[in-house]
């Protein structure tokens, strides 16, 4: 029992990280979005990632360089789609609302992002842990719709005359759904591209890194792609909107502060939930994602409470509450199937 407790406590300990790092993107003003964003995703998949993984990992080079090309490509290329799906989720956010996208996209991207790398393994069906890992990615689901379903009552509420903040109905309406969904699936990919990259992570083993240090071999290369895909997107804008000035903007530095400070937490999430998912062996990825999603799910809402933003609205609160619930109930199973051989 304590060999699966310890990894497990990771994932709970980066849930944390990835149900925090949120905060800082409301402190982004008098930044523009586009360069706030550059600073963070730069702190976030370059300098934090590079240099922790430096300092874990014996021979980072010889790892990558030693490890199948397609395992390298793959990795990155999954990282880059995970990025496009990033840029879907802000699109669907102005067609059907925050609460609405949000519950699409993380029940996707917890579900898929868990059940891919499952069905890429050998067997899978065979497995005595896949029933349970079954029934806990579904028991998942179900929390994040009741969550997401508590979001839309609370902006039902708050919005004046019960309109919906201005979101669009009709075919637009539709639009925005196919592209939460899309946005879902490309979410999941950055799962997918951690768990194509495991034979980066077993040539830093063998070239003398320790097996929970070698998972940050793997986010190296998968989190390439992602910069591409978001740096890129970011200069595109900044080109765009003629926004560059922003960058020396008076009053500027709290901003930079929590562009970093996000950017430590976001990567400080992965990394550490990729310790946990590395000593959970190879069913790692398939369980302890949908667990870092689901209890990143039960913080934010726990800052959000703290926050006010459920203040006036006891019913959708109450079942908010209730998703929260559903949300624990997956992570238990979903940590029994990990100790299931």
């Amino acid at each position: 029992m304590g060999d699966l407790a310890f990894p497990l406590l990771l994932v709970v300990f980066a849930s944390f990280f990835q149900g925090t790092f949120g905060l800082g993107m409301k402190y982004m003003r008098p930044l523009a979005w586009e360069g706030w964003w550059l600073v963070h995703v730069t702190v976030a998949m370059v300098v934090l990632p590079w240099l922790w993984a430096l300092v874990a990992v014996p021979d980072l080079a010889g790892a990558i360089w030693g490890a199948p090309r397609g395992a390298v490509v793959g990795g990155m290329l999954y990282g880059f789609l995970w990025g496009v799906g990033g840029i879907l989720f802000g699109v669907s956010v102005g067609r059907v609302g925050v609460s609405i996208t949000y519950g699409i996209v993380m029940g996707l991207a917890a579900s898929m992002g868990s059940l891919v790398p499952l069905f890429q393994m050998g067997g899978a069906a065979s497995r005595p842990a896949f029933p349970w890992v079954i029934m806990g990615v579904v028991v998942m689901l179900v929390g994040v719709a009741i969550s997401a379903v508590a979001g839309v009552l609370r902006d039902r509420l708050s919005a004046a005359d019960g309109d919906i903040g201005g979101i669009r109905t009709g075919s637009a309406f539709r639009v925005g759904l196919g592209i939460a969904v899309a946005s879902g699936v490309l979410s999941a990919l950055l799962n997918v591209g951690f768990a194509s990259a495991q034979p980066v992570a077993k040539a830093a083993e063998a070239l003398g890194a320790v097996t929970r240090n070698s998972s940050l071999a793997a986010w190296v290369v998968v989190l390439v792609g992602a910069y591409a895909m978001n740096a890129g997107y970011a200069l595109l804008m900044l080109a765009k909107n003629r926004s560059w000035g922003s960058f020396g903007a008076v009053g500027s530095a709290k901003a930079y502060r929590w562009a970093v400070l996000a950017g430590l937490f976001w990567f400080g999430a992965l990394g550490v939930y990729g310790q946990g998912a590395a000593l959970m062996g190879e069913m790692g990825p398939v369980i302890g994602w949908p667990m870092l999603l689901g209890l990143a799910l039960v913080i934010s809402n726990v800052w959000a409470s703290r926050a006010g933003e459920w203040k006036g609205a006891p019913g959708p609160f109450r079942l908010m509450l209730a998703g929260v619930g559903v949300l624990i109930v997956a992570c238990v199973i979903l940590g029994y199937a990990n100790g299931i051989k």
